[in-house]
Parts: C-alpha cells; sequence; structure tokens
C-alpha cells in the first residue's frame, strides 16, 4: 500500500466536525467548569488541566448479592405494535433515523420487508432511570441503560441477548434518553450526551449496523453520517461466520465467535455513555459451542452451559463525597475510577453450586486493565481453565491457569470446576495489576484488591456432565504465500499537542484514512513508540491473527492465549505488532480505535472503508 494512502491530506474541518459533540454537551448542560478546567479551544490546544478527584467514599464490601442466573432478553413480536416490521431500506417515514439501506437484505429474507419466523426479533430502549444502587452506602442515582424485558415481564437492564449462527438478529432500538440531560449539572456529574449509536463488539455485521460513531442518533439529532433524526433505528445481525462468499453456505466454523458485548459508540461521548452504564452481553453459539452441556451432537463441546455459563462485567467507577457517580469527559485524560463494579454492583457476592462454571470476563471500563486472580480467604491463588481470548475459543484449552489479564473491552472465558470445594467455601476474584492515572497499568503487586466474592453454598440439581474437550476451536492461519503476497499499512498510535493520534492525525468522521478492497487480505503493523501509555487497539468487523510482537524493538514472545484470532490488540510501551486481517463479505465504513475511550473519544480513532 502506498505511503499516499496511509499519510493523505489533513482536513483542517476536522476540528469543527469532531468537536460538534462536544459543543453541543456544553450548550445543552450550561456546565459549570470546577477546580482546573479543561479548556476547549482546539483539539491542537495544550491548554489541558487536569482536575485532582478525591478518593471515592469508602464502602464495605459484600452486602449485594447478583443473581445466581442470568436472565436473558426475550424476543419480541415486532408484527404487532404501532411501528411496522422491520425492513431493508430505512423506514424514516414511521421515525427510523436515516441510516444505509441493510445490505444483503434479499439474499436473507427475500422480501424487502421481513416475515414471520424469519429471524429472532428484540427490542431494546435507551432509558435513563434514578434509581440504580451501585453500592448501599451510596444513594440511588442517576444511570443509563439499554432495557429490554425476559420472558415473565420484568425490566431487564442491559439484557444478555442469546443468539445463534445461521439464525438472523434484528435488534430494535429505541432511544428515549432526555434531550434535557444534565442541565444545571457540573462539569463531572454531567457526562453523557443523549445520542445513541450502538456497537456490536465484534460481529462480523454490515456497516449500517455496526455502530459507527457518526451514526449516533436521537429524535431531535442525527450524526454526520446519517441521513435523518429518528426515534429508533433497526439493527440487522446476520450471525454469519466471516468467509461467506469464500465458503458458501453461512461461511466459515473456523471463525466462529462466543463473547460478544454491545456498548454505545457515540462520536467523541463512548466513554461518558458507556460510563452511564450503556453495556451488555451478546453470546453466539453455534453447533461446536452450542450453549447446552446435554447437547447429543458429537461434534458438540458440550460445555457448562445456562445457567452455569456465568457472564461478568468489571467497570472502574469514581465518585464524589456524597457518593455519586462522576466522570470528566472533558479532558483527555478522563477519569481513573477507584470502584470496580461487577455488573453494575460494587464488590458484590455470587453463590455457586458445587460444579464447573464457564465464567465470561469482560473489561468494559474506559481506561483500567486488570489482572485477575482467584484465591481463597488465605490468599492462595487457585486454577482454572482457559478456553476463549476476546470472543474466541482458543485452539485448545490452557489448563492449571492462575492469573487473567485483560485490557480494555478485552474478555477471557474461564471454567472453574466448584466441586473441588467444600460447602461453604469463599473464593475471591482479586485485581493485583496497579494503575494510578488513565494512561496505562503499572506494576501486579500482591494481594491486590477484592473485587467478587464467590460463595459455593449450594449442590447443584443435576449431575454435572459438562466438559472440557482438549480441542476448542481450529484457527485458519495464514499461509506464508498469502503473507508474503499481502500488503502491509503502518499504524502509529502517539500523543500530540494533548491530543492521541494515529499516524500524526486526528479522527475525521467523513473521511477514510484507508479503502480496502472486498475479499483482499492486509498486515498491519500497530506500534506504540511511547514508553508512557498503553493502547487496547481495536479493529471494528474482522477478527485477526498477531504474526510477530516487538518491544523496545527485540522480538518479544506471543502469549499463549494471544496466539489464536482477536479483535483488541493491547500494545504496551514501545510495542509493535504484526497482525494479519482478512476483509470480506460486506462493504462499507469501519473504524479501528484505542478502546482506552477516553483515548478514543479524543480523537485516536481512524476509518477505514471497505469497497467491492
Amino acid at each position: 500500500m502506498n505511503t499516499a494512502e496511509q499519510t493523505d491530506r489533513h482536513d483542517e474541518s476536522i476540528d469543527a466536525a469532531s468537536h460538534q459533540s462536544r459543543r453541543r454537551f456544553l450548550k445543552l448542560t450550561g456546565t459549570a467548569m470546577i477546580a482546573a478546567p479543561a479548556i476547549l479551544t482546539s483539539r491542537r490546544s495544550r491548554a489541558q488541566a487536569l482536575i485532582e478527584l478525591p478518593p471515592s467514599p469508602p464502602t464495605t464490601p459484600w452486602l449485594d448479592e447478583l443473581p445466581s442466573t442470568i436472565e436473558p432478553l426475550s424476543q419480541t413480536n415486532l408484527f404487532s405494535g404501532p411501528l411496522p416490521p422491520p425492513q431493508g431500506e430505512a423506514n424514516t417515514a414511521n421515525g427510523e433515523c436515516g441510516r444505509t439501506d441493510h445490505q444483503r437484505w434479499s439474499e436473507f429474507f427475500g422480501a424487502p420487508v421481513i416475515q414471520p419466523d424469519q429471524a429472532d426479533l428484540y427490542e431494546l430502549k435507551a432509558n435513563a432511570h434514578n434509581d440504580h444502587v451501585f453500592h448501599p452506602h451510596y444513594p440511588p442515582q442517576l444511570a443509563w441503560s439499554f432495557e429490554g424485558r425476559s420472558s415473565n415481564g420484568t425490566v431487564l437492564y442491559n439484557p444478555t441477548i442469546f443468539a445463534r449462527y445461521g439464525q438472523p438478529v434484528i435488534v430494535r432500538l429505541h432511544n428515549n434518553l432526555p434531550p434535557s440531560h444534565g442541565a444545571g449539572g457540573t462539569q463531572l456529574t454531567s457526562f453523557g450526551l443523549p445520542e445513541i449509536s450502538m456497537h456490536l463488539h465484534n460481529l462480523h455485521t454490515p456497516s449500517e449496523s455496526d455502530g459507527f460513531p457518526g451514526d449516533y442518533f436521537s429524535e431531535t439529532k442525527y450524526g454526520p453520517t446519517l441521513k435523518k433524526e429518528g426515534k429508533f433505528k433497526d439493527h440487522f445481525y446476520p450471525n454469519v461466520y466471516a468467509g461467506l462468499d469464500e465458503f458458501g453456505g453461512i461461511g466459515d466454523q473456523r471463525e466462529g465467535l462466543g463473547t460478544l458485548w454491545y456498548h454505545d459508540h457515540t462520536l467523541d461521548s463512548t466513554a461518558p455513555n458507556a460510563q452511564r452504564g450503556l453495556a451488555g452481553f451478546y453470546l453466539l453459539y453455534d453447533d461446536l459451542d452450542s450453549g447446552d452441556e446435554h447437547d447429543s451432537n458429537p461434534n458438540a463441546l458440550r460445555l457448562p452451559s445456562h445457567p452455569y455459563d456465568y457472564p461478568l462485567k468489571f467497570q472502574d467507577l469514581r465518585f464524589d463525597a456524597n457518593g455519586i457517580h462522576i466522570f470528566d469527559q472533558l479532558n483527555p485524560e478522563g477519569t481513573l475510577g477507584d470502584k470496580i463494579a461487577v455488573n453494575g454492583k460494587i464488590q458484590p457476592v455470587l453463590r455457586v453450586a458445587r460444579r464447573k462454571y464457564r465464567l465470561r470476563l469482560l473489561n468494559a471500563g474506559s481506561s483500567r486493565f486488570y489482572e485477575f486472580y482467584l484465591v481463597n480467604g488465605a490468599n492462595v491463588v487457585q486454577q482454572f481453565t482457559y478456553i476463549a481470548n476476546d470472543g474466541n475459543l482458543l485452539p485448545s484449552p490452557i489448563t492449571n491457569m492462575t492469573r487473567v489479564r485483560l485490557g480494555v473491552a478485552e474478555r477471557a472465558d474461564i471454567i472453574v470446576d466448584f466441586s473441588r470445594y467444600p460447602m461453604g467455601t469463599q473464593l475471591y476474584f482479586t485485581n493485583r495489576l496497579q494503575q494510578t492515572d488513565t494512561r496505562g497499568p503499572k506494576k501486579v503487586q500482591a494481594p491486590g484488591t477484592r473485587i467478587l466474592k464467590i460463595i459455593v453454598d449450594h449442590e447443584p440439581t443435576e449431575v454435572d456432565i459438562s466438559q472440557i474437550p482438549n480441542i476448542l476451536r481450529p484457527v485458519r492461519r495464514p499461509t506464508s504465500d498469502e503473507i508474503a503476497a499481502a500488503p502491509v499499512r503502518n499504524w502509529t498510535f502517539a500523543r500530540k499537542s494533548g491530543l492521541w493520534t494515529i499516524n500524526d492525525r486526528l479522527f475525521n468522521v467523513k473521511s477514510a484514512r484507508a479503502t480496502i478492497s472486498k475479499g483482499s487480505a492486509e498486515i498491519w503493523n500497530l506500534s506504540n513508540p511511547s514508553g508512557g501509555w498503553s493502547h487496547p487497539i481495536h479493529i471494528h468487523f474482522e477478527e485477526g491473527i498477531i504474526l510477530n510482537k516487538f518491544v523496545d524493538g527485540i522480538a518479544a514472545p506471543i502469549p499463549v492465549h494471544e496466539r489464536g484470532r482477536k479483535d483488541v490488540y493491547v500494545l504496551g510501551p514501545n510495542t509493535r505488532l504484526r497482525v494479519f486481517i482478512r476483509f470480506r463479505d460486506f462493504t462499507g465504513k469501519y473504524i479501528m480505535h484505542c478502546h482506552n475511550t477516553i483515548h478514543e473519544d479524543h480523537a485516536m480513532m481512524v476509518r477505514w472503508d471497505i469497497k467491492e
């Protein structure tokens, strides 16, 4: 790929285009700048002052309990009610925002309008509610969530969606966030913007349903890459493997994903909107990872299944002296949380049965990294089996593991066999990774901070027949000929004029910095030349294979758990990764960005397009 394509001329309109949402935020909230305010003149401004924050008020651990099982989102009948069923074209006449037409719609559904039983249909509503309790010592307060309903009609906040390969999903997302959010508040309490763009990380999804940052919408506003405002948006998730065109059917089963999550991705406001609470799990199954430990299919892995398949979302938060959640969305250093919420609760308890569990760990915060250890009451480290990294099952399980490190947005699936413990045993997930600012982690130090308490307190209702096979999901690695033929792009993640850049440039939502032919493959060099920061880099749409790792210019081993497919690539200080990526099946606009969402919101993002 030639140099001109990688370093095309900077668009001087970027400051106006990419600061639109920050100016909206200031105008909307009438924000009172407190302490040492961030100065918003230009993204090139060096005048960025830090706000010194005191620690969050102390809390007593283990007062809240998580539910013993996860209640999945129930399907919705979108053929009844005031709105018409989903269709390929944007239904702007009935209030849908002005999205691009759904790709390959006719291949999946035939008719322009979906027919009954052609897809699983779900409905989510982005709502604000003032009764969320992070901890009994803190008052009920404002939180945002994607809300749906369970099969018995119970309201679920950020519900888990169970999906299956070969069965398309339509999610109708309503934006019910109040347009007057934050009026009269302060810089730290009024964070978040009431426009949304929901990204399903990292499904093989057409670009118009990917949650592109410029596709944000509300009833009165719309982003620069949409055509019209709207009350709702229909997201089309085909649930096909990558390689649809190459292999036919529903694609290449080696590309199967499992642990995905959905979160807000609004331009310049991903960190504050996700901090408000807009994030949930999307679990994807197929004939191999079927979600049924009783599966009679001889090809099924029969891993621990629901209700013993349990997702855990970790998010760092900060609170003021009154116990109110705060975040500084205007500052390019952001806000490092000193309280860790697990599924929205600070230091909760999870009661488990004496049997094997599949625990899906997600770092859903804005900037904190974790290194988790499972310990007993005496801080003795326990062992478990590591089966998946990011959304991908590993080729083989890694046994006798004692720690899991997660950069922002990374996931890890582990299996813990609680049958090894006597009734009443108390265990703890502990974070031993120290971090004092939003730029990245420091060192590992025991005993660490206890985040989640697990109590083995009952016997299972049936015999545990789940298993951990020696072989999980095979990986399609590139051949030597494919590597030799692949064009190379260089992407450098750095700091400039107080903000965050890629190839010395700030993000321009309307300009593609790379144009890639559908069906091609490339090698992307991801480089962090700094010794002071860490960047968890997320590439939308396609998984990649790490070919090489270099630290301080010296070849370094690739950890075993990172030798499969990945969608988040942690660039530690002075680190470069060579990543092989294929670009298949769909066209349109996608992005790569640092998933330290503070860095992302302050310009460390790049648009790239796939063309026919």
